[in-house]
């Protein structure tokens, strides 16, 4: 891999993303050792550490940190731009990199991603499912979705769909066996599927209210997940209790497979938003993807309705 500044840049990009030579190695499609000849040849040139080695892990440096978040949306965009050259008048090229969580997938994303991807069809989407806050512009991603309006002031947001509330839920036959909760610490009493969103995170706090109070209740139970298609499999074989985005089990309770307990107390909360940095820094990949996002909000208003 012959040195070249911008050609450096983007191998230490890759790298921080991933947190793995061999990763970033892979998805750039050259050697491990070329990678890392390619960082060590920078970090000389700029005289810093950049990213700090061990047999299992890569860190970021304070140094690598800030070339990260100051460059990384800049280096993306100027390797976006090479990719138009050959596009056709009017033709959108280059790739949107979105961040989402598990749950905006079958409500979202699956009504989004075919009328893109026809009316797009040379634009590559990357969609990484995490159920995490992400910095979108520190791990190189184009935009994001949240269950929320707390975003960051200097983001663009894009309503996707209307409010709705987290429920907690259960198979009758569950209810049958271990009885119905009627306040939020009964739920310390019951078996309840918990949700733990990173492996080094915290057990999820359910989360309840009424009125202006709220509780947040630290349930415990069999099974520990961030798998949320896992955990309404569990609830509906009647494993333990269920906390749901309510729109995500709508079948469910239609069905009559589960069951909302403890109703007075669902939470509501906003509805799903895309967030994006300033409109300066979109990409036509980006743009046209927020357009047909906007497309399909708009038609989902009504049936909300």
């Amino acid at each position: 891999m012959a040195f070249t500044p911008l050609n450096a840049l983007n191998s230490f990009l890759a790298v921080a993303r991933q947190r793995s030579f061999a990763a970033a190695a892979r998805h750039l499609g050259v050697s491990t050792s070329a990678l890392s000849q390619s960082v060590r040849q920078l970090e000389a040139r700029l005289g810093v550490t950049l990213l700090t080695r061990t047999s299992r892990t890569v860190a970021l440096t304070d140094a690598g940190q800030r070339l990260l978040e100051n460059a990384g949306a800049a280096v993306d965009q100027a390797l976006e731009s090479l990719k138009t050259v050959s596009a056709r008048p009017g033709e959108v090229t280059g790739r949107v990199r979105l961040s989402v969580p598990s749950m905006a997938v079958p409500l979202v994303m699956a009504r989004i991603l075919p009328r893109f991807l026809e009316r797009h069809p040379r634009v590559e989407v990357e969609v990484q499912s995490e159920n995490r806050f992400v910095n979108i512009v520190a791990e190189g991603y184009d935009a994001g979705m949240r269950l929320s309006e707390a975003i960051e002031r200097d983001m663009v947001q894009l309503r996707l769909m209307g409010p709705g509330r987290f429920v907690v839920t259960a198979a009758p036959a569950y209810l049958a066996r271990r009885g119905e909760p009627e306040r939020p610490l009964d739920l310390l009493q019951h078996d309840c599927i918990c949700i733990r969103s990173t492996p080094a995170g915290a057990r999820y706090a359910w989360e309840l209210e009424r009125g202006k109070r709220s509780w947040r209740v630290p349930v415990r139970g069999p099974v520990t997940t961030n798998d949320s298609e896992l955990m309404r499999l569990l609830a509906v074989s009647g494993v333990g209790l269920l906390y749901a985005f309510e729109p995500v089990i709508a079948d469910d309770l239609r069905s009559g497979r589960l069951r909302v307990v403890l109703e007075p107390y669902a939470a509501a909360v906003p509805g799903f938003f895309l967030y994006f940095p300033s409109r300066a820094q979109v990409s036509p990949a980006l743009r046209a993807f927020v357009d047909v996002a906007r497309e399909v909000a708009a038609e989902a208003r009504p049936r909300a309705g």
